[in-house]
């Protein structure tokens, strides 16, 4: 099968590949740009993006806010003329004031979960950048797209459905997770309807990408058969050279066998899908306490009194070399990643 480019409004990439995004620093702009410059659309993540820089622990809003700059213009550098943009949780503090910054920076496009995004269109007014939602379900779909339409006369750019063996947060209750993927063809055919009705609604093409277990070509042929025009993949892309996560993260890739991938519970509130170390046993058996905030979740979605552990903490250790007390998320075929290569040799392996 040859696959079609993705066409988001007036983007065409060739490659029908978003990558998708990954923090704590794993997706930043080596790895965007690299994928970006293959033809795919490359995705910095925001959460704690500039944890790198000398004033990150001082002020970690203003630093991450220079770095939403200094790392998409470093991405489109390497992109050479491809798309980048950005993946914002609904669920981070100051999710407005992030977005718009995003966009102030010259986002090509934005795609958001961890939460409904309700008012994004809204933030992106007057703007290129172009817009997608993260849902799990037709009824998340018809529901937020149904929410865009009346209150912004307006839908999305695009859809990323995400899967329950995506990495990360799960839009899907802990104990549903495997009822759920063998239900999901079906919601995917049912996400694709619901999309299409809105995007006839305003005379326009809404593409709809699947994300969540994608690894092979055979894999996106399945997805593109089912109405997808593309997919999202981001475990694959931690075993490449360009991945900016340092090696030993990337070495816990390599190591992983398909016993070691658990469900546990995030502070955010929903499950998620990460390697078993032991930091993954400890938080079943009591509360880490939090001895620093960082401002990562809103208000709403961080309790410093109840919450299990501090979701910045275990994701920063995870690129501190301290994976042994980390948050490892990794997708559901993690343990299939037994080797470094690089961006260019999986995207020609998926296209060819």
């Amino acid at each position: 099968m040859t696959f079609k480019p993705l066409t988001i409004d007036n983007l065409v990439a060739k490659v029908p590949i978003i990558q998708g995004g990954m923090g704590i620093g794993i997706s930043l702009h080596r790895l965007a740009g690299s994928v970006a410059r293959e033809g795919g659309v490359g995705i910095l993540s925001t959460a704690q993006i500039g944890y790198q820089r000398d004033d990150f622990e001082k002020s970690s809003l203003r630093a991450n806010f220079e770095a939403i700059k200094t790392q998409f213009e470093e991405a489109k550098r390497i992109a050479k003329g491809g798309i980048v943009g950005f993946n914002v949780m609904v669920a981070s503090f100051q999710y407005e004031k992030i977005v718009k910054r995003c966009v102030e920076v010259g986002a090509d496009v934005i795609i958001s979960g961890a939460g409904l995004p309700v008012n994004l269109p809204e933030l992106v007014e007057g703007s290129k950048t172009k817009i997608a939602p993260i849902v799990s379900s037709a009824k998340g779909a018809k529901v937020l797209l149904k929410t865009w339409a009346k209150r912004y006369s307006r839908t999305a750019d695009f859809v990323v459905i995400e899967g329950p063996k995506a990495g990360g947060h799960l839009g899907f209750k802990a104990d549903e997770i495997q009822q759920s993927i063998e239900k999901m063809d079906d919601e995917v055919v049912q996400i694709v309807e619901t999309v299409k009705g809105f995007a006839d609604q305003f005379g326009k093409e809404v593409p709809v990408v699947f994300a969540g277990g994608v690894f092979t070509k055979e894999d996106i042929a399945h997805y593109v058969s089912l109405g997808c025009s593309g997919v999202q993949m981001a475990t694959r892309f931690v075993g490449t050279e360009e991945c900016d996560a340092p090696d030993d993260f990337k070495q816990r890739y390599l190591d992983a066998k398909e016993e070691d991938i658990e469900i546990i519970k995030s502070p955010v509130g929903m499950p998620g899908r990460a390697i078993k170390n032991v930091f993954s046993e400890v938080i079943k058996e009591k509360q880490i306490p939090i001895a620093k905030c960082r401002n990562c979740l809103s208000y709403k979605h961080c309790d410093r009194e109840t919450i299990p552990y501090c979701i910045s903490e275990a994701l920063l250790n995870a690129v501190n070399h301290e994976t042994d007390m980390a948050l490892l998320f990794a997708g559901a075929n993690v343990y299939r990643v037994n080797e470094i290569t690089n961006v260019k040799s999986i995207i020609d392996e998926l296209m060819e």
